[in-house]
């Protein structure tokens, strides 16, 4: 039977050092403000297609990406522009695909969701839903064969956790002892149906108990909970121990994409939780009350990350349009 825990809201420990800390800061701001200067874009049609922000959810992969190793591997859906930021992808490259430019990481031909970085070790943005979890597996299985100690982060939300090939893939995965931790990004509404609504089992987490797949729910506001999770799921992996499954209990404050406008919940709903549980906002306070840095370095930090932002967007609107050869390009048939 598979270990179950539950999601406890847990302060930071009092030894995270004051550069850990701000590095959480920085790269979740930097997934915010990115985001919102996306939405800006798509506001103005500089943006085309489908849009899905990650504002609201950036504790999860900045605290998961904390935890992992060079050589690891990630793979998740189509809300996928954070775990891009979070690995170390170029803004300029991100926003550029976003605005359908060559100097996009897909040379312009992938758009919001399909973007890929093998330097990174970054595989996509997949627009089926759950379709990325059974890629994740296979990319776990590619370490356990190349025996490389690496070990792969397959990201799906609640959604997708209804999805079949999920669990084919948590049957392959077990029987094989693959190295791969499913993170479940339980935003609580899928595309607009709430998890109570539409899951016998609120614990998400534990459907691996079926495939002796272990597992835990995270308070996934919290990036220093979201670590030490991680640290916990990739040790297990590592240690040739199988897979492991992270539920993150997280929120997104914007619509499934763009074009939803959101009427299944109330603004109140989603004012209390930036106001209560805003990952930003936590490690924010925890930097001003252990004096590890002032308003005024934060507002500087701010200032220098909307400058990246700004000069990403910029980049995004000179880039030129892909040549029409690129139509003939990275063709499969």
């Amino acid at each position: 039977m598979a270990a179950r825990k539950s999601a406890q809201k847990k302060p930071a420990k009092s030894n995270t050092s004051k550069e850990e800390l701000l590095a959480h800061y920085r790269e979740m701001l930097l997934i915010r403000r990115f985001e919102e200067k996306s939405g800006q874009l798509y506001g103005m049609g500089l943006i085309g297609g489908f849009c899905h922000l990650y504002i609201g959810q950036e504790a999860v992969v900045v605290g998961l990406e904390a935890a992992a190793k060079e050589g690891d591997k990630r793979v998740t859906s189509y809300r996928d522009h954070g775990h891009m930021l979070a690995c170390g992808m170029d803004p300029k490259g991100v926003m550029a695909e976003l605005t359908g430019r060559e100097g996009g990481y897909s040379r312009g031909k992938g758009g919001s969701m399909h973007m890929f970085s093998k330097e990174k070790h970054f595989y996509g943005g997949h627009g089926i839903v759950g379709a990325q979890v059974p890629i994740g597996t296979g990319l776990a299985f590619a370490d356990k064969y190349l025996e490389n100690g690496g070990v792969t982060f397959a990201y799906f939300g609640d959604g997708a956790a209804n999805q079949g090939q999920v669990y084919e893939s948590f049957n392959m995965a077990s029987l094989w002892e693959l190295p791969v931790i499913y993170v479940i990004e339980n935003n609580q509404y899928a595309m607009g149906t709430s998890l109570q609504r539409a899951s016998s089992t609120p614990e998400i987490y534990t459907r691996g108990e079926a495939f002796g797949i272990p597992g835990e729910a995270v308070d996934g506001m919290d990036v220093m909970a979201v670590k030490e999770a991680g640290l916990r799921a990739t040790e297990h992996c590592r240690s040739g121990n199988g897979p492991y499954i992270l539920e993150m209990k997280t929120y997104r404050y914007r619509g499934h994409s763009m074009s939803d406008p959101a009427k299944y919940r109330t603004r109140e709903e989603v004012q209390k939780v930036r106001e209560e549980r805003d990952a930003i906002e936590h490690v924010r306070e925890l930097l001003l009350q252990g004096k590890h840095a002032s308003e005024d370095d934060l507002k500087a930090i701010d200032k220098d990350i909307k400058a990246v932002v700004n000069e990403a967007a910029e980049f995004s609107k000179t880039s030129p349009e892909p040549a029409l050869d690129e139509l003939w390009t990275d063709i499969y048939a």
